[in-house]
């Protein structure tokens, strides 16, 4: 069976970046721990328009709205199947729902409404 992906695409300001990588790092090892094969959190430090022959490729920031003072992160995470998926992310809700208990605030180092999220079948692997 081919490998599913979960995939994010979200914008973080420049003086929320370690703030970012330490909420990532706790995500992932929880991730990992409930049965992910793998996470990725990747920093965008060339978004350089390329021609791609017939014209430019547009750019994260650009597709993403980043300003000067933002980066924008591309974040994935692989599993067995959209099943194994579903499964670590049910797993992964009650363990949030856990920590989440008696905290009324949550202090995301970003803004969720400007992210974007979706879930992949492998269908080329190499």
């Amino acid at each position: 069976m081919a490998k599913y992906v979960d995939g994010f695409v979200l914008v973080v300001p420049n003086d929320k970046t370690e703030e970012y990588k330490k909420m990532a790092e706790e995500g992932r090892n929880i991730w990992m721990k409930l049965g992910a094969l793998e996470y990725y959190e990747c920093c965008g430090n060339d978004m350089v328009p390329q021609d791609m022959g017939g014209g430019s490729a547009r750019t994260f920031p650009e597709m993403a709205g980043a300003k000067n003072d933002e980066t924008v992160w591309f974040s994935f995470i692989v599993f067995k199947s959209k099943e194994h998926r579903d499964e670590v992310n049910a797993k992964m809700m009650e363990e949030m729902d856990k920590q989440m208990d008696g905290m009324t605030d949550m202090l995301m180092p970003f803004d969720i409404k400007r992210m974007a999220y979706g879930g992949f079948q492998v269908e080329v692997e190499g």
